[in-house]
């Protein structure tokens, strides 16, 4: 097939006339487009329906056994320059053995190392990937330096160093992926240069017919299932939604935590922590989540979304309830054992605060927060004032030792008993509550000195719920939105973020491609659940999908989906 390549057309800067440079070995479809400066080296890929202009930016430097494939488009700036490995100036450069796979879009100036993988639809700006690094689907890379080896997830925006700095590193079945497309694509470019003669053809059948690992029955046959984009997003339990959820908050970032609870616990929201997840790469993560669910299969279990720095929680969402079919996990993977409220790291043991009349689960609470550098407060109400929310504070408690912030709350639950007491995180920096907590009722039974049953105060492990001052179910019992969402709504906005929605029927939802609802200007809980039901009225057969929005940082915070067709 003849190419198709012209030489870069006369600007104001550039008038060199400059052609494409292309190794006799490289396979150029007809149906692809090389304009100007591209110097494309030997057994290159060049698949139809791409686009190379080097018109406005130039040179690209497409390296040694690359493939770029269908409806990929390369283009550069006019200025804005990578150094290349040679030491020379380009607009693109794309090292040896790359795969810029189906519709990618490559945007000088752009560096891109040896042995790299673009997903699908995904875009490069402005950036330097190291060597090895792989990029999955529709990820946004702009502005970054991503150091070798590094892994970005699907639907992943890369814009600021920090977040390039934080991703995982690639892992050995990534890595055998990448170059299993790369032999998939060499296999490709030797066919079709000798298509047309049997001479050539013949050994490649044979090659075909007598090798097993390219036939796919060897356990390392490139074109087993094992190697294919299933197994790099493991095969558990785990929904797509929630796999695409943790993708989102550690690109971001934040780390991964989980809790459970019985139906009981469930009820009074005393949720406990399940082994902690140290770990920042995905496979690894959603093994840990899936050992989660699979040991306490018949409860709640729900994924808590951690931004260590701050301190605080960003998310907590149920992923499983009782009920729920268990799928069977395939692998999993080693994860540290100690939990997030582990009694066993700290001085204060379990059976010493059942000896002060407080509840072990609270003295765990107060523990976290005390070890986070927070405050810890207390306040009282009788019936009455409970149902007007007219609460008393009790004497402040200056200590930040344990033992002793212990002992004042033991003092004012034996003081108050009879009423309600509620438990005060604070944080003394932003000057705010992180936590409301009721931790005695009417009617509870004090704690005793040998005791170590639940019948004390019901303790909640949710940061920032504030359970007595914000409405409850109850309030919205007339909506369709689940208590988990009305939930979510609440901690977005507790913590300054705004919420949209965005809806898809069934097709645009396959292709990812939303649409917004109405703005949700108000940052009011009554009119955000108001809209949120308008936009579920509105599209009652489509996928609808509540978005939480960090205004300042002018990224997404949080996607996930409230209502599916059916």
């Amino acid at each position: 097939m003849a190419v198709q390549s012209y030489a870069a057309p006369p600007t104001p800067w550039s008038k060199s006339l400059a052609e494409p440079q292309i190794d006799e070995t490289a396979y150029v479809h007809s149906f692809s487009n090389i304009i100007g400066d591209v110097r494309i080296k030997e057994n290159v890929l060049i698949a139809p329906g791409t686009s190379i202009r080097a018109d406005e930016g130039g040179a690209f430097y497409i390296g040694a056994g690359t493939n770029i494939q269908d409806g990929v488009v390369i283009h550069g700036l006019e200025e804005g320059r990578v150094v290349g490995d040679d030491q020379e100036n380009y607009s693109v450069w794309i090292g040896n053995n790359a795969s810029i796979t189906h519709m990618s879009l490559i945007h000088g100036p752009a560096y891109i190392g040896d042995d790299c993988f673009i997903g699908f639809r995904s875009t490069v700006f402005n950036a330097r990937i190291g060597k090895g690094c792989i990029v999955m689907m529709h990820a946004l890379v702009q502005d970054v330096e991503i150091p070798p080896g590094k892994y970005v997830p699907s639907g992943a925006i890369i814009t600021s160093q920090q977040q390039a700095d934080r991703l995982p590193d690639v892992e050995d079945q990534d890595m055998q992926f990448a170059h299993h497309v790369v032999a998939v694509n060499e296999a490709l470019r030797s066919g079709y240069q000798c298509f047309e003669n049997d001479a050539c053809i013949t050994p490649i059948r044979n090659q075909i017919d007598h090798k097993p690992e390219l036939n796919g029955n060897s356990d390392r046959s490139p074109l087993s299932s094992q190697n294919s984009y299933s197994s790099m997003s493991s095969s558990t339990q785990l929904s797509s939604d929630i796999q695409t959820q943790v993708s989102q908050l550690l690109a971001q970032g934040y780390r991964i935590g989980a809790e459970y609870a019985d139906e009981r616990r469930f009820r009074t929201s005393s949720w406990k922590s399940a082994p902690s997840i140290h770990s920042d790469r995905k496979s690894e993560v959603i093994a840990a989540l899936s050992d989660c669910l699979a040991e306490h299969e018949g409860e709640y279990v729900r994924l808590i979304g951690i931004d260590s720095k701050a301190k605080r929680r960003i998310l907590e969402e149920i992923i499983q309830r009782p009920g729920d079919q268990a799928a069977k996990t395939t692998s999993r993977s080693p994860v540290s054992r100690s939990s997030y409220s582990s009694s066993s790291s700290s001085s204060y043991s379990s059976a010493q605060a059942s000896g002060t009349g407080l509840n072990p689960e609270v003295a765990d609470k107060v523990r976290q927060l005390l070890s986070q550098g927070y405050r810890i407060g207390v306040e009282y109400a009788d019936e009455r004032r409970f149902r007007t929310s007219s609460w008393k504070n009790a004497p402040s408690i200056h200590s930040e030792r344990e033992s002793e912030v212990i002992a004042a709350l033991s003092d004012c639950l034996a003081e108050h008993e009879g009423e309600y007491v509620r438990l005060i995180g604070i944080d003394p920096k932003a000057k705010r509550r992180i936590l409301e907590e009721i931790i005695q009722k009417p009617g509870d039974k004090p704690q005793t000195g040998t005791s170590s049953s639940n019948n004390g105060a019901k303790s909640s492990s949710s940061y920032r719920r504030v359970e007595s001052s914000t409405p409850t179910r109850t309030q919205y019992s007339d909506i369709s939105l689940s208590q988990e969402t009305v939930e979510q709504v609440r901690q977005l906005l507790s913590q300054g973020y705004k919420i949209g929605t965005e809806h898809a029927d069934k097709r645009r939802f396959r292709t990812s491609s939303w649409q917004t609802c109405s703005p949700i200007a108000s940052t009011r809980e009554s009119d955000v659940i108001e809209g949120l039901e308008d936009c579920i009225a509105s599209h009652s057969d489509e996928y609808v999908r509540l978005i939480g929005i960090d205004t300042k940082q002018k990224r997404r915070v949080l996607e996930t989906i409230i209502q599916k067709p059916s």
